[in-house]
């Protein structure tokens, strides 16, 4: 074989370069970068390729014209995907040991030569790419990661959180994995789950009373959640608890209105508390119930005075119970907002985290940056306006599929 080099002021005119030296039957050995660009320089780059020395012949003939790759990268993917998706297939077909290498027929060492040389220009397009799109991180990250990289960087992820998962990834995972990208995947999606805090759901033992508390910021979907989980423990589980309500948010008549029609349709006790001191005596008279939900008022995470109404509550209760808080907050804002949210909420002592609309959003990187920076486990997600179907006990299998696969109505059930 014989070993030839190319050099341009892109991967691109390198590769275009070479075409017209030895056409499409030479092997991408390697893609450098000689020279970054600069003030007053052009970026300089090296493609080393081999090629069998009698197929060595000039040609004029040029490859179908391709649209600029740093312009049209995202194409760029999606091809690369689709041949990928190709050569898989074919190579079912041709790996089943039914014939000696000298009984194949010439139609399947066609289809070989095709398979390889598809492979070959997928890896030169996925190197230039590669080359010209790579993080600035001080681990490498090789070409064969860079759909992974690409999913998980546009769900909202964290740049931090992701350069150190890549960085974990890249240390322990073994190399002869890398070579294929099913087992690379799952790989990526093992380690993410298990870096996901998640609150396991228990039934409630013989007496024992649960008495959760939801708050977060106006309009995040509380009261409905209310109600979902009020449905969930009163008609779902394998035992039908009793469940009583009690409304903090009298501050909107509209949410007290419907917090109580709910309450009527499933026959539950409900408690409203105007001033702090009130709070006691609705606990209180919900002593015979096995859950007790808690609305409080919405308030904007930068809004103390609410906020500290709702510590006066929790502080000022002189009940026996212990109250689990859990954060509600919207999947469709970025990590820095749900961030800024749980930080402003966390005097109240949050246990658990519940994220709502699913449904109205397609990047879950935001959640799994939260639950991963802060520790908190996350308890449920709520994947649409119905009541009680709507409600998904969290696990982290169901976060990371649709980090990387995207939100489905499958997943939820």
């Amino acid at each position: 074989m014989k070993v030839l080099t190319f050099s341009g002021t892109t991967p691109a005119q390198a590769l275009k370069k070479a075409q017209e030296a030895v056409g499409d039957e030479a092997m991408l050995i390697e893609t450098r970068q000689l020279q970054k660009k600069s003030l007053g320089k052009s970026a300089l780059y090296e493609i080393v390729i081999g090629v069998d020395e009698k197929s060595v012949k000039p040609q004029k003939k040029v490859l179908k014209k391709h649209k600029p790759l740093v312009q049209e990268s995202s194409d760029v993917l999606f091809n690369i995907s689709e041949a990928a998706k190709q050569i898989s297939k074919i190579s079912e077909v041709t790996q089943e040991p039914t014939l000696t290498k000298k009984e194949e027929p010439k139609e399947l060492n066609e289809i070989k030569k095709e398979i390889s040389k598809l492979g070959d220009k997928v890896k030169i397009i996925q190197n230039m790419f590669w080359d010209e799109k790579r993080p600035s991180m001080q681990t490498v990250i090789p070409p064969e990661f860079s759909e992974i990289y690409r999913l998980a960087s546009q769900s909202g992820m964290s740049k931090e959180h992701l350069d150190t998962i890549m960085s974990i990834t890249l240390e322990h995972m073994p190399l002869k994995m890398r070579e294929n990208p099913d087992a690379l995947k799952r790989y990526f999606q093992t380690l993410l789950r298990k870096m996901i805090p998640i609150r396991v759901e228990h039934k409630l033992k013989s007496q024992q009373k649960k008495v959760i508390m939801l708050v977060g910021p106006t309009g995040v979907g509380k009261t409905t959640s209310i109600a979902k989980l009020a449905a969930r423990y009163s008609y779902l589980l394998d035992k039908k608890y009793k469940v009583g309500l009690v409304v903090l948010d009298t501050y909107r008549i509209g949410a007290v209105e419907q917090l109580m029609q709910y309450a009527r349709m499933m026959k539950l006790g409900i408690e409203t508390v105007v001033d702090p001191p009130e709070f006691t005596t609705a606990l209180q008279s919900l002593h015979y119930c096995d859950y007790i939900l808690i609305d409080t008022m919405g308030s904007s995470p930068y809004d103390k005075e609410k906020i500290e109404t709702i510590y006066e509550c929790l502080q000022g209760s002189e009940s026996s119970y212990d109250i689990d808080v859990i954060l509600v907050m919207p999947s469709s804002i970025k990590y820095e907002d749900l961030k800024a949210t749980h930080d402003n909420f966390s005097t109240l002592g949050i246990d658990t985290m519940m994220f709502t609309k699913l449904d109205e959003t397609r990047g879950f990187g935001n959640i799994f940056s939260l639950a991963f920076d802060t520790k908190v486990p996350i308890s449920y997600f709520s994947v649409g306006q119905e009541v009680p179907e709507d409600l998904v006990v969290a696990s982290s299998e169901f976060l990371i599929e649709c980090l990387l696969e995207g939100f489905s109505r499958e997943k939820a059930k």
